[in-house]
């Protein structure tokens, strides 16, 4: 499916964007997934969008549509396309007192699959597939990811180097587990990405210890980072559809996350 969407954004460029859903085969089955990029046939900068755990949905088109329109070809693959196509699971009921509770019980299942050894045989999957694709330059690609997709992006920037230029991790949650032998900063060895870490000062999923933790190791590996806490924030505050979001914080998120892309793809082939 191909739709073109004129946008009028609040960026410093703003381009009418081609929306495509498609599959990608990927170690275990086909992945749907969604692409955004700049409607005017040429090749921009890739970036990958890692979703939350709601998985794809319109408003992560949305979110992909506004990026794009900034001169990025965005590539969101369902991450939980082991267990089938998106959408898996209907969004929690705000009114139901233990709408989460469940939601997350019944993706429980879904999330076992990611396994360590699934997940960057998928990234590296998806990172191949914008390498080939013709609307994508022929340099170092971005990651995004939100959530659980915010802890993927790093290991994503960990696991590919030199591949990576930037990587961007929102709301991600348990990023700096000491026992966890695949947390995100006992890769910090291997990103020569610029990071960029938005925490939410509500979020338990990310507490003090854990950013402390984060942050020195990813200094004294020598990376080139930025690590934020959004005040009054929870975590999943950029995700408009869930009680959780915050105009504030979503529109700073957004602000930091195109500076970074735009400092990673300076040299103006965008």
């Amino acid at each position: 499916m191909t739709e073109v969407i004129t946008l009028v954004r609040r960026t410093p460029m703003t381009l009418p964007v081609v929306f495509d859903t498609f599959d990608i085969a990927a170690a275990d089955g086909d992945a749907d997934s969604y692409l955004v990029r700049p409607d005017d046939g040429r090749a921009h900068p890739g970036l990958l969008f890692l979703m939350d755990a709601y998985g794809l949905r319109p408003w992560l088109r949305e979110m992909m549509e506004t990026i794009a329109a900034h001169g990025f070809t965005v590539l969101a693959p369902n991450i939980f396309y082991r267990s089938g196509r998106a959408p898996l699971l209907p969004l929690p009921d705000p009114a139901e007192p233990d709408g989460q509770a469940h939601f997350f019980a019944a993706l429980a299942p879904m999330r076992q699959q990611l396994t360590p050894n699934n997940t960057m045989a998928d990234t590296k999957t998806y990172l191949d597939w914008l390498s080939a694709c013709p609307f994508v330059a022929p340099r170092a690609l971005a990651v995004t990811g939100y959530c659980i997709g915010g802890r993927l992006a790093l290991r994503t920037a960990g696991a590919h180097g030199s591949r990576i230029a930037a990587a961007a991790s929102f709301h991600g949650g348990r990023l700096a587990v000491e026992d966890a032998p695949d947390s995100p900063h006992h890769a910090a060895n291997g990103i020569t990405a610029e990071l960029l870490i938005a925490h939410a000062d509500r979020d338990v999923s990310m507490p003090a210890d854990q950013i402390t933790l984060l942050d020195s190791a990813l200094d004294a590996a020598g990376v080139r980072f930025t690590s934020a806490v959004y005040r009054d924030a929870q975590h999943g505050f950029t995700m408009r559809d869930t009680p959780a979001f915050s105009e504030a914080a979503y529109e700073r998120h957004l602000h930091a996350l195109l500076a970074l892309l735009d400092r990673a793809f300076a040299d103006g082939n965008v």
